[in-house]
């Protein structure tokens, strides 16, 4: 069994989505006469690897509390689409991967080959029919490789609305530089907030 690390590092220096809350991590107290040393953190919702609960784009729809924890633990497909030029995930790409109803499906793209040292504007996203596809398919879970699956700017809100209107949870900010395309475990677990529109998670790959 391996176990494969595909959540981003969270201290001072991660990048965040152009608006979100900055994370930052200082000491709040040191008592070395109880060896003890407090550290203070404040990050947003959508800080790192997160997960985007339906509250996040849908009015009145779930929050992150009420998504089953089975959504985020189970078997996964990776889906490399890295070596494709366009500035999209299209629902051509997609098609061609034959996926199922009930799959949780992580998209690796060029986002992770590039890396995640600081914020790219220009970074590659889901488009709104290929969301809509993935949608009609009743997925369980879609997961992508860049800090939110919609164009930066765009007026296209489908990444988003298509997928959390079915109560199917996206995970942003994976790391999937590591992983080649093909089936594995996903534990994927989202701090445990109640009423939220989404928080950061812990996620690994495991692979028999």
């Amino acid at each position: 069994m391996k176990i494969i690390e595909i959540s981003l590092p969270l201290n001072n220096n991660t990048p965040v989505y152009p608006g979100n809350v900055p994370l930052s991590v200082s000491i709040h107290k040191k008592m070395p006469e109880y060896a003890t040393t407090l550290s203070a953190i404040s990050f947003g919702s959508h800080s790192g690897t997160h997960i985007d609960a339906p509250a996040h784009a849908v009015e009145g729809a779930a929050t992150l509390d009420k998504i089953p924890l089975e959504n985020f633990i189970g078997q996964c497909r990776v889906l490399d689409f890295s070596k494709e030029t366009g500035e999209a995930v299209s629902k051509n790409f997609l098609e061609s991967k034959k996926i199922q109803s009930g799959e949780r499906v992580l998209l690796k793209t060029k986002n992770s080959v590039r890396g995640f040292k600081e914020f790219y504007d220009d970074y590659v996203y889901l488009d709104g029919d290929a969301a809509d596809y993935l949608s009609s398919l009743a997925v369980t879970l879609v997961g992508i490789d860049s800090l939110s699956i919609k164009k930066r700017g765009g007026t296209d809100h489908r990444p988003h609305t298509s997928l959390l209107a079915k109560n199917i949870p996206i995970i942003e900010g994976l790391d999937l530089s590591k992983v080649a395309e093909g089936e594995y475990e996903l534990i994927c677990l989202p701090l445990n907030f109640t009423g939220i529109d989404g928080a950061p998670a812990r996620a690994v790959l495991i692979e028999k």
